[in-house]
């Protein structure tokens, strides 16, 4: 789980900026590409769920193995 210890930085009285630690900051950015990846991927399943399939076996005998 990721823990964040955000500095808030008001204008006029309003929440105008959020400053956080540079390292929760780069674990922010990594859980984002994770999360980005893991949407990539379940949307080409999803493109490619229909698309012909070959096993592991018929593989190895079609390349000698």
């Amino acid at each position: 789980m990721l823990e964040l210890h955000p500095q808030i930085l008001k204008k006029d009285g309003k929440n105008e900026f959020v400053v956080l630690p540079f390292e929760e900051f780069v674990q922010m950015e990594e859980k984002l590409a994770d999360y980005e990846d893991l949407r990539a991927l379940r949307a080409a399943k999803q493109e490619e769920r229909d698309a012909p399939t070959l096993s592991l076996a018929e593989i190895k005998a079609e390349l000698g193995f």
